[in-house]
């Protein structure tokens, strides 16, 4: 029995799957293809997208697909690490997000709703709460949502994308309106769900190997 995880031929099983469930094989792999394609986004930005999702699933396969599918494709390294810092702001987004869910049922509240759009503003208690901490998210979350190599427009696709694998409905919301008002489409938003979908699904998919690894010792 190898100590040893993960390893970059451990994909080569993945046809394995191929013979073992045939239908959903192809059909997977064809939802992957057509939700990477060239379309009203780029193929790079697509994959830049799928980057900083993989970074959020935590598959170290698919990071390394696609961060070599980005650089084919003539992603700098610079652009490659803000879709990074971009996903590392998202996911940390999404856990103080979810804080306020922390606050409400510390406070008892009885509402049977567990989100609602005006629960956002117990956000702000956290400033009184550990406030050191939230100034140096906030100063994160700024910085990583910043213009640089990647436009605005562009990191605002790829936390619409983060945010729908992260779970945060406060985070959809927050990031598909600053979309909108950055001129982003709803075919282009689609788009971008789309990759995340495909990724989140094909962390599922790549760890299949670790699976048949384990069957079969």
């Amino acid at each position: 029995m190898s100590d040893i995880l993960y390893k970059k031929s451990n994909l080569k099983r993945l046809k394995e799957l191929s013979k073992l469930a045939p239908e959903t094989f192809q059909a997977f792999n064809q939802f992957d293809q057509a939700a990477l394609a060239e379309g009203v986004l780029s193929k790079k930005l697509k994959e830049l997208i799928a980057v900083a999702v993989a970074h959020v699933t935590g598959c170290p396969y698919c990071i390394e697909s696609h961060v070599g599918n980005a650089k084919k494709l003539e992603a700098s390294k610079e652009e490659i690490s803000e879709s990074i810092m971009l996903a590392t702001a998202l996911k940390a987004g999404s856990s103080m997000a979810h804080g306020i869910n922390a606050l409400n049922a510390f406070d008892n509240i009885e509402d049977d709703e567990l989100y609602k759009s005006s629960y956002r503003a117990r956000l702000k208690e956290f400033k009184d709460l550990s406030p050191e901490a939230f100034s140096k998210f906030g100063e994160f979350d700024k910085a990583a949502m910043k213009s640089g190599l990647l436009s605005s427009k562009e990191k605002e696709l790829i936390a619409v994308a983060v945010a729908h694998v992260t779970g945060c409905p406060y985070c959809i919301e927050t990031h598909t309106k600053n979309a909108k008002k950055l001129g982003v489409t709803l075919e282009e938003l689609a788009e971008s769900i789309f990759v995340a979908t495909a990724l989140k699904a094909g962390s599922a998919f790549a760890h299949s190997v670790n699976a048949l690894n384990a069957f079969t010792e």
